[in-house]
Parts: C-alpha cells; sequence; structure tokens
C-alpha cells in the first residue's frame, strides 16, 4: 500500500497559533479519521504536550491518544488510525521510540500506508537518519538511523543567511554541505510555513516558502510552492 506522509517543517509560526499555518492541510489529509495516536517523545513535558494537541485537534473534531499513556506501545501504534509525530528535540524523540518498543511497530504501519504526519522533529525521523537535524544531541539514541520512510533528508526551519549578521559561524547552507562531503543523499531545506506531501510515488511541496534542494556535486535548487518533486522517491 502507498505510503501516505505530511512532513511539516514547524508546528508554529509567527504571529498564528498551534498548527494554525497547515491546518487545512492537516485537515485535509486526515479526511476520514476520528482518533490520532500523538508520539509526545520529543518534548519533556510529555502531559502537557499532548493536552495542547488535544485541544488543537479537537477544532477538527479528531480525538487524541497519546503514546505516552500506552500501556502496551507497541499494540497502541498497531491499532492507531493515525499518527502525528510532534516537535521537540530529535535525539530525545528518536531515543524514546526506541525505548519503549514502538520504533519498528511505527516503521511498519507507516509503510503499509498509515497516515503519518510529522512536525519538525516528528519530519526528521522519517527520514532515513536524522544527521540533518538542527538540535543538540541533549541524549544519544541507541543509533542514528530513523525510520526511512523516504529516501532523502530533510532539515525543518531551513534559515538562510541574514546578509546584514556579523555572526561568523556557519550558516545552515555549509553544515548541509558538509554533511553532503560525506553521505551521498539529497537534502530538502524546508523552510518554516512549508511541507512535504507524499502519496503514493507522488511528492508535492506545500506552504507559503520555497524549499531549498542539495544534492552532492551540484549547485543548491530553489523549489516553489506547489512544485512536484517526485524524482526524490528515486
Amino acid at each position: 500500500m502507498p505510503r501516505r506522509l505530511l512532513l511539516i517543517s514547524n508546528s508554529t509560526s509567527h504571529g498564528s497559533g498551534y498548527l494554525d499555518h497547515c491546518a487545512d492541510e492537516v485537515a485535509g489529509f486526515l479526511a476520514g479519521v476520528g482518533r490520532l495516536l500523538f508520539v509526545p517523545f520529543a518534548i519533556h513535558d510529555r502531559d502537557g504536550y499532548a493536552a495542547r494537541v488535544r485541544q488543537r485537534f479537537a477544532l477538527l473534531e479528531i480525538a487524541v491518544d497519546s503514546l505516552a499513556d500506552a500501556a502496551e506501545p507497541r499494540r497502541a501504534v498497531a491499532d492507531a488510525e493515525a499518527v502525528f509525530v510532534g516537535g521537540g528535540n530529535t535525539f530525545r524523540l528518536l531515543a524514546a521510540l526506541y525505548e519503549s518498543g514502538a520504533f519498528e511497530a511505527l516503521r511498519r504501519r507507516a509503510e503499509a500506508g498509515m497516515p503519518y504526519v510529522g512536525a519538525s522533529a516528528g519530519t526528521n525521523v522519517a527520514c532515513p537518519t536524522i544527521r540533518t537535524s538542527n538540535d543538540m544531541p541533549i541524549v544519544e539514541p541507541p543509533s542514528f538511523d530513523a525510520l526511512g520512510l523516504v529516501l532523502f533528508q530533510i532539515n525543518p526551519h531551513y534559515l538562510d543567511p541574514d546578509p546584514a549578521s556579523t555572526h561568523q559561524g556557519e550558516t545552515r547552507e555549509l553544515r548541509i554541505r558538509e554533511y553532503l562531503e560525506d553521505n551521498d543523499r539529497t537534502v530538502v531545506g524546508l523552510r518554516e510555513g512549508s511541507w512535504l506531501r507524499v502519496e503514493g510515488g507522488a511528492v508535492s511541496l506545500g506552504g507559503v516558502a520555497p524549499a531549498r534542494l542539495f544534492r552532492r556535486g551540484a549547485d543548491p535548487e530553489e523549489r516553489r510552492p506547489g512544485s512536484r518533486l517526485d524524482f526524490l522517491l528515486g
């Protein structure tokens, strides 16, 4: 069964509430889903995070269960209609997925076509690895290997250099170029306010900002919202 993924750069945009900037896309993607399994592992306060997500999805008339409350996480994933993996720290999220025993179950269900919504860290763990995360490694997961639901890497919250800045540290583009020196895998710099929707063999870029594509041995490319990026699936 074709995979169904909605991979969002950020869950909150300046001047709007939680998931407001992508609410219509999320609602359309989850049409027909009455109950959602939420993975709150990227944030320390899992209960508070789940409460916030329940409140937001109630506006879409979707009930939310938290994986943190599940006595049997693997069973909860196996029984889920759809899953939302929230943002926060990617290293914490991946470590907790491994520790809970839900990692393989989540991979299998998503590969089989269960709708998967990820935001920020939840988008990172849909990639082959978490090596293009912006996050500090505050914990050490057993591996950097992630769910591998797509063949390419994503850098959420991709930020262009500020030409007026006096900061002399690495830019986001330079860090991605360093990644490509040792890894031959396309990286999508997904700016805030944007998302990728994967359905079967189709990949489309949605939202308000272009994405920046990085490939080894090639100049970066800009792709506008509405673009089809099916070639990313190989």
